[in-house]
């Protein structure tokens, strides 16, 4: 397993990171989600070793991750980390950009994991072009690629799927953590999308301004999210005080009714695809639901919380 415990950094003077604890077991995947600066990819570059801590431990089973003071080489040989730069080298092709850190003993071996590599990022197709000549989101999906190279232990990933069209991102995702789940890699994932904690996360760490604030399951935080920060990470939400209770509601859990407590008028209407999300205007307050069919600007609806 791996064991964050008391966790604390500091990058100056201010604490970045404070008290941080949470275990995570072997094959399981971790969401860390919070907003910009809340202090995701320095937990994640804590995890791998890259820095020291000022206060706290983090294990993976009985091996303590230590950082630069006692390492010559910052990280951990048993986890791969994937920043947000890629770190390809340029001027080689994919195909040894990916094996970079197999062995060369046996080069049919070699090769034919570089392909299988790459078949899991859909980037079978660029194995001898130069990673100079690949856009960001092609980048990205070959740096993916070279981190499960050796299968790691451990996998952290920082925002692995923000460089990817939304076309190819999906298909992707499901892949990648399949084979995870396959190979029992361990997986910590820092994301700022909804899709990567409800769909493929075993459990979720919400953090805001250093801390985690709240964690479990993403099906149960989001059900019953605690404050409007943490269902707002979910999309749109509406803060509605109801019998003197303020509750966070989403837009899919409004329906329009004939009437109702609840009149708004509305003030626009938002083409998503396979609904409209209306605004509207309750009292004072702005407030969001949706609906199969656009509704002209102005008119009155009565609503009703499923």
């Amino acid at each position: 397993m791996l064991f964050v415990q008391d966790l604390t950094f500091s990058y100056l003077k201010d604490i970045t990171l404070s008290n941080i604890n949470f275990s995570l077991e072997k094959g399981n995947s971790h969401a860390i989600i919070g907003e910009s600066g809340c202090g995701k990819s320095t937990l994640l570059k804590l995890i791998y070793g890259l820095y020291d801590l000022k206060e706290g431990h983090i294990f993976w089973n009985d091996i303590e991750v230590l950082g630069p003071k006692y390492n010559l080489i910052p990280g951990m040989d048993f986890m791969k980390y994937l920043a947000q730069d890629f770190d390809l080298m340029p001027y080689i092709t994919v195909a040894e950009n990916v094996g970079k850190y197999l062995s060369n003993i046996d080069s049919e071996k070699k090769w034919n994991r570089v392909k299988e590599l790459l078949e899991i990022v859909e980037m079978e197709d660029f194995f001898d072009i130069k990673a100079k000549n690949l856009s960001g989101g092609q980048m990205q999906r070959v740096a993916i690629a070279r981190v499960l190279a050796l299968e790691p232990e451990v996998l952290l990933l920082d925002e692995p799927f923000s460089h990817i069209d939304n076309f190819r991102k999906n298909g992707l995702r499901r892949k990648l953590f399949a084979y995870l789940k396959e190979k029992q890699i361990t997986c910590i994932i820092a994301t700022h999308d909804s899709t990567d904690v409800l769909s493929f996360a075993d459990e979720v760490l919400i953090m805001k301004n250093g801390e985690i604030i709240e964690s479990g399951t993403p099906k149960a935080i989001f059900e019953n999210p605690k404050s409007k920060y943490i269902a707002s990470l979910f999309g749109d939400v509406n803060e509605i005080n109801i019998d003197g209770i303020t509750k966070f509601i989403y837009p899919h859990q409004i329906n329009i009714v004939k009437n109702s407590d609840i009149k708004v008028e509305v003030l626009n209407s938002y083409f998503r695809g396979s609904h409209y999300l209306i605004e509207a205007k309750l009292d004072n307050n702005v407030l969001f639901f949706e609906n199969d069919s656009e509704i002209p600007i102005t008119k009155q609806v009565y609503l009703k919380i499923k």
